[in-house]
């Protein structure tokens, strides 16, 4: 036999040798029927029987499913679906919110675009601070000498104070940054008014603005400029980068809901008087 022949055979032998050949190595048993065919039968028939099994068990399954399905009610759908949608308008609105922001606040730093404007919008929200009206109300009241006028000054006082414990208050609760990342300075310290949410300014702005509007006789063109005055000073802090838009808005709105407050709790000429009387030390409980 001639070698190539010989190295051809050895080759086919060792790759048939290998185990994932095994099997072709091995020669089929004849038909008689003999133990390994009946085995293999057996199994046909035990995997056949485990397909139907299982073919007749998968439509009592879905039957099921399908009447859980059918018993929910479409109020539960709509509770799963609501909370996602909810989610993704309110994220939406925030970040529109958030850049808007970003983009208004030209007098955030001295090297914005509006950086050059910068003091002139510091002082108009100097304006609009809250220790400056409190001071300011207490110098008036002690140079008032009517009754009508201390009255006002005095209810305009307690609204003032009760601005700001309620502005710090729901800041301290919702703890929301501004815009951009600055130092709180040393009035809004004292003021307490180092968050965002609600922006404290326009509260106060809204507030004292609706509260002289009421209880002053002011020519048309002063009413405008008091108007434009709020407006104005709650977009300062906007400009200076201290709030968001949606800041302003809420401290305009709870502004309005500090007036309305201190009109129903109203304080009479002698109560006021008391008042007065209490802080100056010559109260006496028998006169």
């Amino acid at each position: 036999m001639p070698s190539s022949v010989r190295s051809r055979a050895r080759e086919r032998n060792s790759v048939l040798g290998r185990p994932e050949f095994m099997s072709l190595n091995h020669q089929p048993l004849c038909s008689g029927g003999g133990p390994a065919e009946s085995r293999g039968s057996s199994r046909r028939l035990g995997q056949i029987k485990h397909q139907t099994s299982q073919q007749s068990e998968e439509p009592t399954d879905r039957g099921s499913r399908d009447r859980r399905e059918s018993t929910k009610m479409p109020e539960e759908d709509c509770m799963q679906l609501n909370p996602s949608f909810k989610g993704i308008a309110m994220n939406s609105l925030l970040a529109i919110d958030i850049c808007l922001s970003k983009r208004m606040g030209v007098c955030a730093y001295t090297s914005s675009s509006w950086g050059g404007c910068r003091s002139m919008v510091a002082l108009l929200a100097l304006t609009g601070h809250g220790i400056t009206w409190i001071i300011g109300t207490i110098v008036c009241l002690t140079r008032s000498n009517t009754l009508a006028g201390q009255e006002v000054l005095v209810n305009l006082l307690l609204a003032l104070i009760l601005d700001v414990m309620t502005v710090a208050g729901v800041q301290r609760l919702v703890k929301r940054r501004g815009p951009w990342e600055m130092t709180p300075s040393f009035l809004d310290c004292v003021a307490m008014d180092v968050y965002s949410f609600p922006a404290a300014h326009a509260s106060r702005a809204a507030m004292v603005s609706k509260f002289l509007l009421s209880h002053l006789v002011l020519a048309v063109p002063l009413r405008i400029l008091l108007v434009l005055w709020a407006f104005l000073v709650g977009m300062s802090r906007v400009l200076l980068g201290k709030h968001h838009l949606t800041d302003m808005v809420c401290g305009f709105a709870l502004g309005m809901l500090h007036f309305s407050l201190m009109e129903t709790v109203w304080l009479s000429s002698n109560t006021c008087q008391t008042l007065i009387s209490i802080s100056t030390l010559s109260w006496s409980p028998f006169f």
